[in-house]
């Protein structure tokens, strides 16, 4: 009995589903190009923005899996939570701007990301 147990939870984990993957994107240079200081990101805004359906109902650790650490977060009521990407150079850059554009996902309180916007 016990081990039957196990092994359902074995099969549930292994059973999760995969990552999305997201087409014509690097995202090895997008996880090196923190605050997008390098400008690696801001040729990618379109094409994310035409696959964003692609990270609605990802997990927290999906989107982080995916995309990388994000470059800011806030914690707001209800348990929601923000994660925000800078696609172009933010205020922390060299040159950068405090109203650079960024890929905002937020999170419902069961940690699913619920909206992708590009503010």
């Amino acid at each position: 009995m016990k081990y039957s147990f196990f092994l359902v939870l074995l099969i549930a984990v292994a059973c999760g589903k995969p990552l999305p993957v997201l087409d014509s994107i690097d995202l090895d240079a997008w996880k090196r190009d923190r605050q997008a200081c390098q400008g690696l990101r801001t040729r990618d805004i379109e094409v994310l923005k035409s696959q964003r359906a692609k990270l609605t109902s990802l997990t927290e650790m999906d989107i982080v899996k995916l995309l990388g650490k994000p470059d800011q977060t806030e914690l707001y009521k209800r348990n929601q939570k923000f994660y925000y990407y800078f696609l172009e150079p933010s205020a922390e850059c060299p040159g950068g701007s405090s109203t650079a554009q960024r890929l905002t996902v937020r999170f419902n309180a069961v940690g699913l990301a619920k909206e992708i916007v590009f503010e």
